[in-house]
């Protein structure tokens, strides 16, 4: 019936986020809409195009472990891909792609245009529908009504959002697409708690006002890596490389002197910015000492003369910008195409979210994205597959599906949100990550897609890759212990070289892949058995950082103890005895999954988890507090 059709799942947002969740709830076999305020902007990148960076580019990896869709759109758009940190552990390496933006977009759409079970409409949606204290559908600006028991919010940065750029104020979302007026006012009716963020964006300029010679080229690595652990089956689409340069002392004598124009400053923006991407005149007030902040100027597409001038987002007014960007080296004449903005929206406070990412006092309503206080289209992307994995699990009566900070980034990602909330755009760092020496990015398929497996995500085709891999892998790991290399005065004489001592005796091989001084790849001559440099990389790093990542795993099993001990939603904390208050009043708020996550909620010392510990204990047989 036109106006009042019938779907498993409705998600609100075509965004990063949304494209995940809208895939893997129509992958998982539910009749899917996908309500977008337009169409041209599925996949949109509002910010820099490029997809990863440390910590992110893992979240993109453990997405395509589990049968996501970023990694796959991110390497078919790629101009650029450099492998980063490598003078540094494998624990800190990471991937970072420059994606052609329109190709993105148009790359994604067609994904979702061409996916079984999913439809795609072009809608502004102004209301969330009830029935009985869950959520049952949306109600369109067109009077339209869809109708669904899973609905995932994915807004992005379009809730009552604004566009400011020095004393103007445009009530729009990115890049001048309209912004959602009446949901937000929705949100509010149904008791929900939300508050103002800040976010923005540099200026475009044209590339042929710009002098590269000025600049240190960065270019991308002559043998790129791919984000998807698929096998690579595309063209690609060809090659540009970024340039670094940076700002100085008349460029920041500039931005002092007009301080009192930018709306950070002013009063005139509300939302809190994040620390971790600041604007540049927030840069020059903060970090006053430094003579100078690094400028990366980097290529939107392949077919387009618009750069992205990395590390110079601004509010400030357009005349002041062009004067402070024109004394940057190789800037001095750049003409810029699209203005520097900030950008002010509304966020749900996450803590309002459960561990699947629904909404604890709304039944069937899951949320994903910045529209949860993050920042970044990987971060989205990860909230998005999860909403759409446990929307689907939630509407069959299914556990949820929820990983660990032990599982991977993603798990440290819905886990802080949930726990933890947020006052400032949230950003994805390795810092955040307690486990970084074995949530690596080497290692992301041989974590997830098991789980991606059991879920229902990753197909045969991925499934049979992943299992020859593992089998070489485990086979290979045998090899090196049981096959030797033999102390030939050639061999002795290429290990002096390399810096490393010579052997004696026969030695295994695991022996000497140990030697830092020396590379799988250099062994091979001598004997070492060939293969997939993938393969090679995961031996190197298992067998150098074995005592360190058995270390870490005995930390994860003690962690885990605490994980498994889950708690029942109807716990009574208040009637507690020997809790502090503080720890009372939070754990009556927050209501824990497990006794893990307690021990991370803000305002809980390690005494009052011994406290609820021992309370458990004693209440262990009648079942009351410690779910079954």
């Amino acid at each position: 019936m036109s106006g009042s059709e019938k779907f498993d799942v409705i998600v609100v947002g075509a965004g990063h986020a949304g494209c995940e969740a809208a895939l893997a709830a129509a992958r998982l076999g539910c009749n899917t809409l996908v309500a977008t305020g337009s169409l041209d902007s599925i996949g949109f990148m509002p910010c820099n195009p490029s997809i990863g960076g440390p910590a992110k580019g893992h979240l993109v990896r453990e997405i395509d472990a589990l049968g996501g869709q970023i990694g796959i759109q991110a390497d078919r758009s790629s101009i650029q891909m450099r492998l980063l940190n490598t003078g540094k552990g494998p624990a800190v390496h990471a991937l970072r792609s420059q994606s052609d933006k329109l190709h993105y977009h148009q790359g994604m759409k067609k994904t979702l245009e061409n996916q079984a079970n999913l439809e795609v409409k072009q809608l502004m949606v102004n209301e969330l529908l009830m029935d009985g204290g869950k959520v049952c559908g949306i109600l369109c600006e067109t009077g339209e009504n869809f109708f669904a028991p899973i609905v995932i919010l994915a807004t992005g940065t379009y809730l009552q959002s604004k566009i400011i750029i020095g004393e103007l104020v445009v009530e729009s979302g990115p890049n001048g697409l309209r912004r959602s007026e009446q949901l937000t006012e929705s949100l509010r009716d149904l008791g929900l708690n939300l508050f103002r963020f800040k976010t923005g964006t540099p200026a475009r300029i044209d590339e042929r006002s710009v002098d590269y010679s000025k600049m240190v080229i960065q270019p991308g690595d002559e043998e790129p890596r791919r984000f998807s652990h698929l096998p690579d089956d595309f063209a690609p689409l060809g090659h540009k490389p970024c340039y670094l340069t940076h700002s100085n002392q008349f460029t920041h004598d500039i931005i002092r002197n007009n301080m009192h124009r930018s709306p950070l400053y002013s009063g005139m923006i509300e939302g809190t910015g994040t620390r971790y991407c600041p604007s540049i005149e927030d840069k020059v007030v903060r970090f006053g000492e430094k003579e100078s902040h690094p400028i990366f100027i980097e290529p939107e597409g392949m077919d387009t003369r618009e750069l992205y001038v990395q590390g110079f987002s601004s509010s400030l007014p357009v005349e002041v910008y062009k004067e402070f960007l024109r004394t940057v080296p190789g800037l001095e004449k750049a003409e810029v195409m699209r203005p520097a903005y900030a950008i002010e929206y509304d966020v749900i406070d996450p803590l309002q979210l459960d561990g699947s990412l629904m909404v604890k006092s709304i039944p069937g309503l899951f949320a994903a994205g910045q529209v949860n206080g993050t920042s970044g289209y990987e971060e989205a992307a990860a909230q998005g597959l999860m909403a759409g994995i446990n929307g689907v699990r939630f509407l069959r009566g299914e556990e949820p599906f929820i990983l660990d900070r032990s599982d991977g980034y993603i798990g440290v990602l819905v886990d802080d949100l949930v726990t933890k909330g947020t006052r400032e755009p949230y950003r994805m760092m390795t810092s955040r990550a307690e486990y970084r020496l074995t949530l690596r990015n080497d290692n992301c398929d041989l974590r997830l897609t098991r789980k991606g497996r059991e879920i229902g995500l990753v197909d045969d085709f991925r499934w049979d890759i992943y299992l020859k891999k593992e089998e070489t892998l485990a086979e290979m790991m045998v090899w090196i212990v049981q096959n030797k290399v033999q102390a030939t005065p050639e061999f002795n004489q290429f290990l002096e070289s390399k810096g490393t001592s010579a052997i004696k005796e026969t030695t295994a091989w695991r022996e000497m892949i140990k030697r830092p001084e020396l590379s799988y790849e250099e062994l091979i001559p001598f004997g070492l058995k060939e293969v997939d440099p993938v393969i090679a990389e995961q031996i190197e790093i298992s067998v150098r950082y074995e005592g360190y990542i058995s270390k870490q795993a005995a930390q994860v099993d003690r962690v885990r103890r605490l994980e498994e001990k889950k708690l029942s939603p109807d716990f009574d904390y208040l009637a507690l005895r020997g809790l502090s208050t503080e720890a009372r009043m939070k754990l009556d708020q927050m209501r824990p999954r497990s006794v893990g996550q307690a021990s991370r909620i803000s305002g809980v010392s390690p005494a009052d988890i011994g406290v609820l510990l021992v309370a458990l204990e004693g209440q262990r047989r009648s079942g009351i507090g410690e779910k079954k």
